[in-house]
């Protein structure tokens, strides 16, 4: 093997992945077939569950201050996060290009390996590893690793090689994202509603202004073909009546509405996370987040399946929880474009959800599925209100002093949370020394985490809540294999 595992796609989703692994111990090389980062900023921010995510690994301080805002929307529909505990719209204003700027950053700082210019050409798995062939600077290459993941975006090479299935629907509108300058644009936060179309427009800084034009009836074309500024502004100004010629553009973009999604995330050593795996309405700012909350859930237990020590089917587990998130991310998206791109016909719709969005209850079901708040894994039957989701950031009071739950998370392994101070439950996981922390405290403030004591994964997740050692037993060895002293 020339490396354990090999990361096509050097974007936000595979750069998290990368990180996740070397938290793991694993041997990683990102390879990017781009030269240098582009600079351009599809996403501007991420959603509150990403925001959990980065400071869970000490990623968050290194984005500087972050503005979060309370009031969000579904399908131009604002409405107030807040109603859920924790809730928030997400971190705005961040561009792409900076989060893959600190992903970057922190990956090859715990020693990922990234090589540029380097091309897929062909890849092949032989049972025991992939074979991959690159075109590089020095002509063509060849890797060989335990597994390849595919983080390579919505025209994924890695999934056409691989002959993963791709189904949804295909695209029935082209529309337009650019970054101008000069422009005076007024703002238009949520979308202007015209007769011949639906126009966005925020600033991003003195003189820059990122438009998004969707304009009743222009073709679908292909994802990502090459477009103009004059293509931008001629239908800016069909639809507003306002000229922008005498401005620029810094890039400028297209997308569809295309709903896809892989029908398997893992076919035998290849695997695929982010837009690889699903591409969507860019609704709501979540392809970036879920990406990077793939690779989270996909970034340990590829770990352990390399190190040695996962127990059966936990590599399954990727497919089985990441892919029902990714079926909500496509409804919803979808649902999002029906209310906000539809013409006259939809109306009605955006009336209902409007009457809808008043009560509490229906938003704290929208908030939870565009936050990414709601997501529960299906881990196992219990009561306690934590099972199968992520531990809250919570501040702790231990034994060594003050701590929180996303602190007792930056090495990227298990924690058994001890909150009753319960020596029986802390001897039973004290057979996974090199996999779970063993933490004991208190919340600082009103407990909100229940009792007793709860068994987190490594992607923040809570696997187990009660007092029983027997029960305790059956569930770390179900995540994290055979103890120390047992074998491997």
């Amino acid at each position: 093997m020339d490396t354990e595992v090999i990361i096509v796609g050097a974007g936000p989703t595979g750069l998290m992945l990368a990180g996740e692994l070397r938290l793991g111990g694993v041997e990683v090389v990102v390879v990017d077939k781009l030269a240098a980062p582009t600079g351009q900023s599809r996403g501007l921010g991420f959603t509150a569950r990403t925001m959990e995510t980065f400071d869970q690994r000490g990623i968050l301080p290194l984005f500087g201050p972050l503005e979060t805002s309370p009031m969000g929307h579904f399908g131009g529909i604002q409405f107030d996060y807040s109603v859920l505990e924790d809730g928030h719209f997400g971190a705005r204003g961040i561009p792409q290009s900076q989060t893959e700027a600190v992903l970057e950053q922190w990956a090859t700082g715990k020693g990922a390996q990234l090589r540029r210019s380097w091309e897929l050409l062909g890849l092949v798995d032989e049972g025991d590893g992939v074979r991959a062939t690159f075109t590089t600077p020095d002509g063509e290459r060849e890797l060989r690793a335990a597994f390849l993941v595919g983080c390579d975006g919505g025209q994924s090479t890695v999934r056409r090689l691989a002959g993963f299935e791709f189904p949804g629907t295909p695209a029935t509108r082209g529309m337009y994202l650019a970054d101008v300058v000069g422009c005076g644009l007024k703002p238009r936060f949520l979308g202007e509603k015209l007769q011949g179309g639906m126009v966005m427009a925020a600033p991003l800084g003195p003189q820059v202004d990122r438009i998004i034009v969707c304009e009743h009836g222009t073709p679908a074309g292909d994802r990502g073909q090459e477009t103009t500024f004059e293509e931008v502004a001629d239908a800016w100004e069909r639809i507003t009546g306002e000229s922008i010629r005498h401005g620029s553009a810094d890039w400028v973009s297209s997308f569809t509405d295309a709903t896809r999604q892989a029908s398997e995330y893992r076919r035998g050593r290849v695997l695929l996370a982010g837009d690889a795996a699903h591409i969507h309405l860019p609704a709501g700012g979540q392809g970036l987040s879920t990406g990077v909350l793939d690779a989270v859930n996909l970034g340990w237990k590829l770990a352990a399946t390399v190190r040695g020590w996962a127990p059966e089917g936990l590599l399954d587990t990727y497919h089985a929880e990441r892919h029902p998130a990714g079926v909500r991310l496509l409804m919803n998206t979808r649902a999002q474009g029906m209310i906000f791109l539809g013409g006259e016909e939809a109306d009605p719709l955006r009336e209902l959800f409007t009457e809808l969005i008043a009560n509490d209850d229906n938003k704290r079901h929208l908030a939870g599925i565009v936050s990414g708040l709601d997501i529960r894994y299906d881990l196992g039957d219990g009561d306690h209100p934590l099972l199968g989701r992520r531990i809250p950031p919570r501040r702790l009071t231990t034994a060594d002093g003050e701590t929180s739950t996303q602190e007792l998370l930056h090495d990227g392994k298990g924690v058994l949370l001890d909150l009753t101070d319960d020596p029986g439950v802390r001897a039973v996981a004290a057979g996974w020394p090199d996999r779970v922390i063993v933490a004991t405290g208190r919340e600082s403030g009103t407990s909100s985490l229940g009792g007793g004591a709860l068994l987190v994964r490594p992607d923040g997740y809570v696997a187990w809540a009660g007092d029983e050692p027997k029960d305790l037993d059956v569930e770390l060895r179900r995540w994290f294999g055979n103890p120390v002293d047992v074998g491997s």
